[in-house]
């Protein structure tokens, strides 16, 4: 099992364990590697969500750019619903895990497809 492999078997723990949802694996493994290198890097492989400035890089590189939503306060709601699922508290929040639950939450898998 490849260190890719583990990092999705750990996403799809946190999305059992902490988000109360079972993972389409198919999907969480393609919104990972859409991650790219970012999920080896212990810094750029979370969300910081108390951050405003990380929240808005979430919308604007993700929900913007790769899902092609146009912005406004329901992108914004959308980010703070997955922060608040994930759990506030949460120390790591994995950006694979956000960006899955948001793909999910705007019906956007066809992104991956």
């Amino acid at each position: 099992m490849g260190k890719r492999d583990e990092l999705i078997a750990k996403y799809a723990e946190d999305l059992r364990n902490k988000c109360g949802m079972e993972p389409d694996m198919d999907l969480l493994t393609k919104v990972t590697i859409g991650c790219g290198p970012a999920i080896y890097d212990a810094d750029a492989s979370t969300v910081a969500g108390s951050q405003p400035g990380e929240l808005e890089t979430v919308k604007k590189n993700f929900l913007m750019k790769k899902l092609g939503l146009s912005d406004g306060p329901e992108l914004d709601s959308a980010i703070d619903s997955v922060i608040e699922t994930y759990g506030r508290s949460e120390r790591n929040k994995y950006r694979a895990v956000i960006y899955y639950m948001l793909a999910k939450h705007f019906g956007k898998e066809s992104v991956y497809g």
